[in-house]
């Protein structure tokens, strides 16, 4: 937790002072109110002409008193709320920067949900704590110390009492916290598997209606629901048995002194029974802010084993180291469009087996290099290393000339344009989703436009509601699949990067627009190179280059033609697409 307070910064420092100094002013004011109430007995029993007018003193004295009270615990209050919410507002922020410098195998360790929790949640429950936290923690220890020494030496027997009152309360509020706080990291990681299981069932609601799995997925989110509701209740029960024992103990402490308080008045001299009642008075009031008190106080420690088990899963976060490092280099290069493999080998992070071996080849400025391979080859895997989502475990990777390791991401990713095996949309307009992510330059919109126009999907965005700036729905629900890759596709397009990345790009669509837009492609990105992973024949047999995967290693590196005759792979994998008679006239 207190790792998690380093992130204070200058001003919310400055914020928890005037908290600290406000709150003995409002603890010094609420404790001269019994001394007030103490000096109006004392005027009562007594006589004179300015009895009355002393008394009103003393009661305008409260008053006044009372009021700076309010308006101290109005302002801790507000500031409280401010430092809270600024404080999480920072560390939500933190949470998203890092999640976003993680590679593939950083989001793999956590899952999805558990991320959406710490975000949300987990930083919800450090708010609460530093908003309920900063003004109880401050106020109950000053308010516990300063009532203690107002009622040391005034009654042995009230004293121990109060004692008693005290130990007791904190007997209970001890056994509870042994029994719940074993419990609080449990429900967070229930939390995340009903985040989870709402989270599968919303993206695959398609397919739970298609295969009539609506109760199957139903008993799911019951049983975890029904685990999480389990231990909550548990803990619910306990915490209530908070108010009954905070009513009991204060309502006895306050009969036990007056029980005591009739005894030792009943037993003293008529001189000092006014002495003792408006002790008595005095006593009751500063006894039940000492109860309050410590009731306060174990209410943040009960609090504080919640909030430390999120600030654990968030430091966790936070404190992840990340594999793939930022480099240094941001200029330019003599050459443009250049890679190269050299021996690359990689596996994945604690695996054993590699799922690369020894890769090497070349791609130069305008030429197109196909991978083509059986499932499972590598195929994607190798070209995800280029834009470093993994990092090669053995050789280089130089692009222009420069190990990828070298850059700073924004340089390397600029010279990208990468459309994955997944179309992504997000929620905006066709021209948003086009120029997203435009680091290097502003997109103008005859770019987009000429981009939608190459990556065929001119026809269907101008006949969609308001064209170029039609809305997208998250995910891009209200696009079909082959839309949603032509639009993938544009959005490369636009930025006009050195390097072309199409990761099985064209499987969603047809033959005759994927036909139709490789050719345009072509022209369009005739002085870029042009890396291409496909499943099919038809779309990389006029490739400059293709390089055949088979179990991570390559098996042949050609043309068409070359590989028919001389790889025996990409032969068994064309006839199965193809004729013999097809293959020939191609």
């Amino acid at each position: 937790m207190l790792k998690l307070f380093k992130n204070f910064t200058f001003k919310e420092w400055l914020i928890v002072i005037m908290c600290v100094l406000l709150t003995c002013v409002n603890v010094s004011l609420e404790l001269r109110i019994p001394d007030y109430m103490s000096e109006i007995t004392r005027l009562i029993q007594s006589t004179g002409d300015n009895v009355t007018h002393d008394i009103l003193i003393q009661g305008v004295h409260m008053v006044l008193c009372a009021f700076g009270s309010l308006i101290s615990a109005i302002i801790i209050g507000y500031a409280a709320a401010r430092l809270s919410s600024s404080f999480s507002l920072n560390l939500r922020e933190k949470i998203f920067n890092k999640v976003e410098s993680f590679g593939d195998s950083e989001v793999k360790k956590f899952s999805t949900a558990s991320l959406i929790t710490r975000t949300t949640n987990d930083v919800s429950q450090i708010e609460i704590l530093i908003a309920m936290g900063l003004h109880m923690v401050l106020r109950s220890p000053i308010m516990a110390i300063w009532a203690i020494s107002k009622i040391v030496g005034k009654s042995i027997e009230w004293s121990m009492l109060t004692a008693g009152c005290v130990v007791l309360l904190l007997s209970v509020v001890i056994a509870l916290m042994m029994i719940v706080l074993p419990r609080f990291k449990i429900i967070q990681k229930l939390i995340d598997k009903v985040n989870g299981v709402t989270r599968e069932n919303l993206t695959g609601i398609r397919v739970i209606r298609a295969f009539n799995a609506e109760e199957f997925q139903v008993n799911r989110f019951e049983n975890v629901n029904e685990e999480l509701t389990g231990i909550q209740m548990f803990n619910q029960r306990l915490f209530a048995i908070m108010g009954p024992m905070m009513n009991l103990v204060m309502h006895s402490l306050v009969f036990g002194i007056y029980i005591i308080g009739a005894y030792l008045i009943y037993n003293s001299t008529l001189a000092n029974k006014i002495t003792l009642f408006s002790n008595m008075v005095v006593f009751t009031s500063y006894g039940m802010q000492v109860i309050m008190s410590f009731l306060m106080l174990a209410f943040i420690f009960m609090m504080a084993p919640r909030s430390q088990i999120s600030a654990n899963r968030i430091n966790e976060v936070l404190d992840e180291d990340i594999l793939i490092k930022e480099g240094k280099f941001e200029g330019t290069t003599d050459e443009q469009g250049t890679i190269e493999f050299k021996n690359v080998s990689f596996k994945y992070p604690d695996a054993d087996e590699y799922i690369l071996e020894n890769i090497s080849f070349t791609a130069n400025k305008g030429e197109t290099v196909a991978f083509i391979g059986s499932t499972g080859s590598g195929k994607s895997t190798l070209i995800n290393l280029i834009p470093r989502f993994y990092d090669a475990t053995d050789g280089e990777i130089l692009v222009d000339g420069i190990n990828v390791k070298d850059y700073k991401f924004e340089t390397l990713n600029n010279k990208i344009g990468y459309v994955p095996q997944k179309a992504v949309m997000f929620t905006g307009t066709v021209e948003e989703n086009v120029k997203y992510g435009s680091s290097l330059k502003k997109i103008a919109i005859d770019d987009v436009k000429e981009a939608i126009k190459v990556a065929q999907a001119k026809e269907f965005v101008e006949n969609m509601e308001g064209g170029y700036h039609a809305h997208i729905a998250r995910g891009g629900t209200n696009l079909s699949g082959g839309q949603k890759q032509r639009l993938s596709i544009a959005r490369a397009i636009a930025r006009k990067p050195e390097i072309y990345i199409f990761d099985d790009t064209f499987s969603a669509l047809d033959y005759k627009t994927d036909s139709i837009l490789r050719n345009e492609l072509k022209k369009y990105t005739k002085n870029s190179t042009n890396l291409i992973v496909a499943q099919r024949i038809g779309t990389i047999m006029n490739a400059d280059k293709i390089i055949v995967l088979d179990e991570g290693k390559c098996v042949g590196i050609g043309t068409h033609k070359e590989l028919l005759k001389k790889c025996k792979v990409y032969k068994e994998i064309a006839l199965s697409q193809l004729s013999e008679e097809e293959l020939k006239n191609a």
